[in-house]
């Protein structure tokens, strides 16, 4: 590790329930032992992952959202809360997992990110992703931790995959997904392109077995948050015992030698790893194409289009 730069700090809080009278106290204890401040005024988009209105599990839960900007709103921020699922709209999501009343409250509600912009990528290709998620003066990232049957893992980096709009991420995967590396390259410049200021981990009831629609809730009991989007995902890998060889975003990260990748870039507060038991928890060993046949993403784009009119 470099000497010119200090650890990352990675904060775990332990809270056993969304309905916790001290969610919004673990929240802020997590925002601020990370360091983040957030001046009156700023614009703050808060991404969730709103992926799927089939199955909550596989959705940030509404709870975590509503805690975070809770505490935005009480430093005067001024607040978007946006997705873009690939298929139908983040408002549909969002009402399918009940979050739009606690929204509500707040004077707020969910809005899909669009107005795509090419982003030229590495390999010769470009990703449009959205110009809403781009003008902002911080995204506040806000992914659920999940097995996944394409990544093994998912969970701060790949949430910003969300910030493609609609569709191009399942022709992401179709374009991309044959050649070895550049779905994990895509996503990483994804990030890098975004004024990501802080992510916040709802670890609480993850997703394992399988997902990143349809796994089984692990009790895990963490809510977790990081600055460096990377060092909260290293965190959260150590956790689990899995390692760069096993987990391709992390692999290619530190390819890429971004700091947060190896575990003595990082620091933790609040409460250490050791106090979480993650034995249990079960990823796919078995893993699908990363790319997506033509014949379905055909399939995604016309539900998708039909989802509008429901």
């Amino acid at each position: 590790m470099s000497s010119k730069r200090t650890r990352e700090s990675v904060a775990f809080f332990r809270i056993l329930e969304y309905e916790s009278t001290f969610l919004d106290t673990a929240v802020a204890m997590v925002i601020e032992e990370c360091g983040l401040k957030v001046p009156a005024g700023t614009k703050v988009l808060v991404k969730p992952n709103l992926v799927s209105s089939k199955n909550p599990l596989a959705c940030t839960h509404p709870n975590v959202t509503i805690s975070l900007c809770r505490y935005l709103k009480d430093c005067g921020a001024e607040i978007t809360v946006a997705d873009s699922p690939g298929y139908g709209s983040a408002a549909q999501v969002s009402k399918a997992i009940g979050m739009n009343a606690g929204l509500a409250e707040l004077g707020l509600k969910t809005k899909s990110l669009g107005r795509p912009t090419k982003l030229k990528l590495s390999f010769g290709e470009t990703i449009g992703i959205s110009r809403d998620a781009l003008e902002n003066d911080m995204i506040i990232n806000v992914p659920k931790l999940k097995a996944h049957s394409q990544f093994v893992l998912t969970g701060a980096v790949k949430n910003m995959f969300g910030t493609v709009v609609g569709f191009r991420k399942a022709l992401a995967h179709t374009k991309f997904g044959e050649h070895p590396g550049f779905m994990e390259k895509m996503i990483i410049e994804v990030n890098k392109a975004m004024p990501i200021s802080f992510s916040l981990m709802d670890a609480i009831y993850p997703m394992h077995v399988t997902g990143p629609i349809s796994g089984k809730p692990y009790t895990m009991s963490l809510l977790a948050g990081s600055c460096n989007q990377y060092a909260l995902d290293t965190a959260i890998y150590m956790l689990l015992g899995m390692s760069p060889k096993k987990i391709l975003l992390w692999k290619e990260s530190a390819r890429q030698k971004i700091f947060g990748y190896h575990p003595d870039h990082l620091k933790y507060v609040i409460e250490p790893p050791d106090d979480f038991d993650t034995k249990d928890f079960i990823v796919p060993e078995k893993l699908s194409p990363m790319e997506f046949e033509a014949v379905r993403f055909v399939k995604g784009r016309v539900k998708s289009l039909f989802s509008r009119f429901m």
